[in-house]
């Protein structure tokens, strides 16, 4: 396994520890927006959401304990988000170095 790949697969690890150990300890008080929006009092104008969410207020559905149900979805997240910029990260290989067979 070369350094990079190894890299990744040490900083991968280290968010799902992250994420599975210290999310359910996250503070259950509103972030900043929603905080300043109740307090201006402008969070009664705040829609629906158009989309229902994956893993809605951060707990993974159908899980009974709030701190296994947070931690499943931390998890969920960094899996979600890795394959994201993964993805990303290999689209933007230009296709001539794929070719050429240099690893990237």
């Amino acid at each position: 396994m070369n350094s990079k790949k190894k890299f990744i697969w040490i900083g991968l690890i280290a968010a799902f520890v992250i994420a599975g150990i210290f999310s359910p300890f996250a503070s259950s008080s509103p972030d900043g927006l929603e905080k300043v929006g109740e307090d201006i009092g402008f969070i009664e104008w705040a829609q629906d959401n158009i989309v229902a969410a994956l893993i809605p207020d951060y707990l993974f559905p159908g899980i009974a304990h709030e701190g296994i149900a947070t931690a499943i979805a931390g998890i969920i997240g960094v899996l979600l988000t890795f394959l994201f910029l993964y993805s990303i990260g290999k689209f933007m290989v230009p296709k001539s170095k794929v070719k050429e067979g240099t690893k990237v």
